[in-house]
């Protein structure tokens, strides 16, 4: 819900510029369990989730009872952000945001399993990456040490959600919001620093 609104919104805002980060909800494979008692119950309360934010998608994407049927466990998180950061390393924030995008559309349309090296190189096949470049910056060190760093940011800052914009380290916004609610935050985090640079004046 987040992304397309967000993709609408800042083209009123041209002089903001989004940087995407790194947060993992499910860091390994293990870990919904870990979370929910099982996988087999953390698949389905994740998708009664689903069931719920498509009551308030601007056009409902999601399709739990596809992904239900799917014989895969729910995806963990770290192969998708390795293959955005891997993304951004060949082509900046664009790629990342691009990369993103598609690999969310395989997770909550084609319900693919997003866990997986291959469908993740379609799906940067799909936005025109050098498939054979973002291999190579997906699986080396350097791409998960940045993920790693971005990880430990998000920790810092006392992330807890996805999404979460976060403007300054301090003023934070969590959760899908309306598109009226994005543009009121952002208004308000423009003018806050435009008083603080006139009292540093």
């Amino acid at each position: 819900m987040a992304s397309p609104r967000l993709r609408r919104v800042l083209t009123e805002f041209p002089e903001v510029h989004l940087v995407h980060r790194c947060f993992a909800l499910a860091p390994t494979p293990e870990a919904i369990a870990v979370i929910f008692g099982s996988k087999e119950r953390g698949k389905a309360e994740i998708l009664e989730h689903w069931r719920l934010a498509n009551r308030y998608d601007d056009v409902p994407r999601f399709r739990p009872d596809l992904m239900a049927a799917r014989p895969f466990d729910y995806p963990y998180s770290m192969p998708g952000l390795r293959a955005c950061k891997a993304a951004e390393s060949i082509g900046g924030q664009q790629a990342h945001w691009d990369l993103f995008d598609r690999i969310q559309y395989a997770h909550l349309v084609e319900c693919r399993n997003i866990a997986d090296d291959a469908v993740l190189a379609d799906c940067a096949a799909a936005v025109g990456l050098d498939v054979s470049l973002w291999e190579k910056a997906y699986r080396s060190g350097e791409v998960l040490a940045a993920v790693q760093a971005d990880l430990e940011r998000a920790r810092r800052l006392g992330v807890a959600a996805v999404p979460t914009l976060v403007a300054d380290g301090t003023s934070a916004l969590s959760g899908a919001r309306t598109e009226e609610q994005y543009r009121a935050w952002l208004r308000a985090v423009i003018e806050q620093r435009a008083r603080a640079g006139r009292d540093e004046r």
